[in-house]
């Protein structure tokens, strides 16, 4: 009798118990697992519906010197999402009556050259990359210079701005010196350091204990490396061989995907920035004198709509808010598909050629799973 007892209760435990990995599980580590071999750079990717993992996995090593293998817990340079976090700290001093996204640029700096031109730019559409300023930092012909140039010597040559590629508001063209720019409003409007304000405001209200930010000097510790592949092997290409990481207001923030799944959370428990904001910084900025040639996708700071994403090829059904990262060797996405409460995050510490293709078919496989719902 003991013995078809425990048979019959092995057996009820095998037919109720839920498997050790779920079929996404399985199908989302058959989309990365040939993709990064044990000793090679890799990455960490997340994927979470409220707070419930649905997927986490780390490939690859962090450092090819000390072979410190990717965990959830390494910080990886996030490159462009960190324009999120520079973007909410306006709003955050806008809802403290510090400033306006409707300012214009000389509210904020006195040494513009052409003061007619930075009339006619509102913090808006530096936020949006709708400003028509053109970046003219000489990044390619003083590359010594730009990499240790800060946020300041990154936005000054925009000053002596005499021409603008279109006038504010008509069109869309992607800029990470007005990213620098927005920095420096930062420490202008807060009276600390830019950093020191993220940390503060973001960072620790969010419980992002593992996050950092340049300042000055590259991360030293806990901290992923980043590579580009040249031939059989890999080169080392981030901070002191790639320009600009020390302009960190365009992309100096340092992550995990567990800090930002906690970022994510604070964002929609409007921990810091309140409902209005984060629905105003989440839908598309339409100017009225708009003239490009697809339709507005930006909010402030982030990115909307799956058609700016992956084209007209793909049916999500659902408003996608997303950004991605690249800096040296690093890449990284961040997408938010806020109404169904799932968070899709990858970084990775080096380029790699199906990167666009594992961002839509791991959206497509979570749509297959009908969003987890």
């Amino acid at each position: 009798m003991l013995i078809v007892f425990n048979y019959c209760f092995f057996f009820l435990l095998l037919l109720f118990c839920p498997p050790a990995q779920s079929t996404f599980q399985v199908e989302m580590e058959n989309l990365y697992k040939n993709l990064f071999e044990e000793d090679e750079p890799g990455g960490s990717i997340l994927v979470i519906k409220g707070d419930e993992i649905k997927f986490m996995q780390s490939y690859g090593l962090a450092d090819l010197q000390t072979m410190e293998k990717i965990t959830k817990n390494t910080i990886f340079n996030t490159g462009s999402i960190s324009k999120t976090f520079v973007a909410n700290s306006i709003l955050m001093l806008q809802e403290r009556g510090r400033l306006s996204v409707t300012d214009d640029l000389n509210k904020h700096f006195d040494d513009f050259d052409n003061r007619q031109i930075a009339g006619k730019i509102r913090l808006v559409h530096l936020l949006s990359h709708s400003s028509g300023l053109p970046d003219s930092r000489k990044v390619n012909d003083q590359p010594d210079f730009f990499l240790t140039a800060n946020d300041q010597e990154n936005f000054e040559p925009l000053k002596r701005t005499q021409q603008l590629n279109f006038e504010p508001g008509e069109q869309f063209q992607y800029s990470n010196p007005a990213f620098n720019g927005l920095a420096l409003i930062i420490e202008n409007r807060s009276g600390q350091k830019w950093q020191d304000f993220i940390k503060e405001n973001i960072f620790n209200p969010a419980g992002m204990v593992d996050s950092r930010i340049t300042d000055g000097a590259h991360p030293t510790w806990g901290v992923a490396h980043a590579y580009d592949q040249v031939g059989n092997g890999f080169k080392e290409n981030d901070y002191g061989e790639y320009p600009t990481f020390t302009a960190a207001g365009n992309g100096g923030v340092w992550c995990s995907v567990l800090d930002l799944a906690k970022y994510e959370k604070a964002l929609n428990a409007h921990i810091f920035i309140g409902k209005e904001s984060l629905e105003k910084s989440r839908t598309p900025l339409v100017f009225e004198n708009w003239t490009g040639a697809t339709n507005p996708h930006l909010g402030y700071g982030w990115f909307i709509g799956e058609l700016s994403l992956f084209g007209e090829d793909s049916n999500l059904g659902e408003k996608i808010v997303y950004h991605t990262g690249s800096q040296g060797g690093f890449r990284a996405f961040y997408i938010s598909i806020p109404d169904k409460e799932v968070l899709y995050v990858a970084l990775f510490n080096r380029p790699f050629a199906q990167y666009r293709v594992v961002m839509q078919e791991g959206l497509n496989l979570i749509q297959r799973y009908h969003w987890f719902d």
